[in-house]
């Protein structure tokens, strides 16, 4: 009797549904993973912290700044945007890029100026390339219509990222539920070293003569293709380089770098691979003082050569999340959603390195609670897109979540965002509305 592997439903299912062949047996081979038992966390004892990272000393804030010789690196450069995510978390049902950062611009557009003032300082070409889900590529593309200019050539302007089957936890097989939707979830952004070669763009972008990538989230507005990096990344001759900074109190719970005890070589830890009794380690951040801000950038002929290497499959950690099929009911069916995370392929490449970069590059627009920090005169936007600090550490900022934490509620309430350029920390509770000219110092608890 012929016994069917473990991954035979969910393969049966993602053919069905039309998903490629590269993508299904990468999800293949991360089932048989999860199938046989290998360890999904990575022990404190197997692991060394990190000490000594290199700065970045460019420090450009502007993208009109750079060095004599930064100029070839930013011709051979192309931006890659993760914009799979929908902001639901914030009440939004769109992608959430599409979210207003300030009153008159959304993620969208500032990512957009950003890259269009880099080609205009340099007279450079630098595609832009959103990843989009499912959910979010309809809305992202009609809205990237409005700028004419954008497009390059015939390189389109997005790529899709794959979906895969959730998994009973009892036997791996793909759930059922009346709603199909709830059927599927993304793989992670480890799904970039898929979608992108699947898509074709990979090559593309090989055959135009662009050699690197910045990938960063949509949402970390920090993240600008700055020529001086491209430049400090060309010149490193690195494969794969990783932007981190330096752990704070709020950053306990984000990825960490650490050295690999057996050989020496950089690893990511994220939350999810570490085991309860390794937590208290995993969040002390003075001993793992440096996080993953996800944004990173790409040797594109060396990602060509690994792929082809290993068949298209990296072989990334695979982070088992532990989940219901309807994350809204607690006594729907227990699933796995197979994910693996794009920066976790620091310890794929030999030569991969990190970078300290200013917190200036890390800007991620999580909550509403960042985006009143965004509003606020702690920061300023630039038509160019870009977004500079004007205090050296901003300040906490904790709005009651029963009632600032959608979109909705948050305007309604903060119409007016108050001065907390003198401001320590700031928590609302209840039902505040936020007056006209109101000034916040040092710490204060409103109402």
């Amino acid at each position: 009797m012929t016994v069917n592997p473990v991954w035979t439903p969910a393969v049966e299912k993602m053919r069905q549904a039309g998903i490629g062949d590269l993508a299904i047996r990468v999800f293949q081979q991360n089932i048989e993973k999860v199938a046989s038992g290998q360890s999904a966390y990575i022990r404190e004892s197997d692991i060394l912290p990190l000490t000594d990272i290199p700065q970045y000393e460019g420090g450009t804030t502007s993208p009109g700044a750079h060095s004599a010789d930064s100029t070839p690196a930013i011709t051979r450069t192309a931006v890659i945007k993760l914009n799979g995510g929908l902001g639901t978390s914030m009440g939004l049902h769109k992608a959430k890029s599409l979210l207003h950062v300030t009153p008159e611009r959304t993620f969208l557009d500032l990512i957009v100026a950003q890259v269009l003032a880099v080609r205009e300082a340099h007279d450079v070409s630098l595609p832009l390339l959103f990843m989009n889900s499912f959910h979010t590529e309809n809305d992202t593309t009609e809205y990237l219509e409005r700028f004419d200019s954008l497009r390059l050539d015939d390189l389109p302007l997005s790529f899709l990222q794959n979906r895969v089957p959730k998994l009973l936890r009892s036997d791996l097989s793909p759930v059922e539920h009346p709603n199909p939707d709830l059927e599927w979830c993304p793989p992670g952004h480890g799904d970039l070293y898929t979608a992108l070669p699947e898509s074709g763009l990979l090559s593309a972008l090989l055959d135009r003569g662009f050699r690197y990538a910045i990938v960063s989230n949509s949402d970390n507005l920090g993240a600008f293709p700055d020529p001086d990096l491209a430049q400090w990344f060309a010149d490193s001759g690195a494969p794969f380089a990783m932007e981190v900074c330096r752990r704070e109190a709020n950053d306990r719970k984000g990825g960490h770098l650490a050295l690999r005890a057996a050989d020496g070589q950089l690893i990511l830890r994220e939350l999810a691979q570490t085991s309860p009794e390794d937590l208290d380690r995993f969040q002390d951040i003075d001993r793992h003082s440096y996080f993953n801000t996800n944004t990173l950038w790409l040797d594109l002929e060396a990602l060509a050569v690994e792929l082809d290497r290993r068949g298209g499959y990296l072989g990334l950690p695979v982070i088992r999340n532990a989940k219901t099929v309807d994350p809204t009911d607690r006594t729907s069916a227990e699933v796995y959603q197979l994910e693996t995370g794009m920066g976790t392929a620091i310890e794929i490449f030999d030569g991969a390195v990190a970078i300290e970069v200013e917190r200036s590059r890390f800007l991620p627009v999580k909550t509403t609670n960042d985006l009143l920090l965004i509003r606020s005169d702690v920061y300023e936007v630039a038509d160019t897109g870009i977004i500079t600090r004007n205090v050296s550490e901003a300040p906490t900022i904790h709005l009651d979540p029963e009632h600032f934490a959608h979109i909705d509620q948050f305007e309604t309430r903060a119409q007016h965002v108050p001065s907390l350029i003198e401001a320590s920390s700031l928590t609302v509770t209840g039902e505040y509305t936020f007056p006209e000219g109101l000034v916040i110092r040092g710490d204060a608890t409103l109402p």
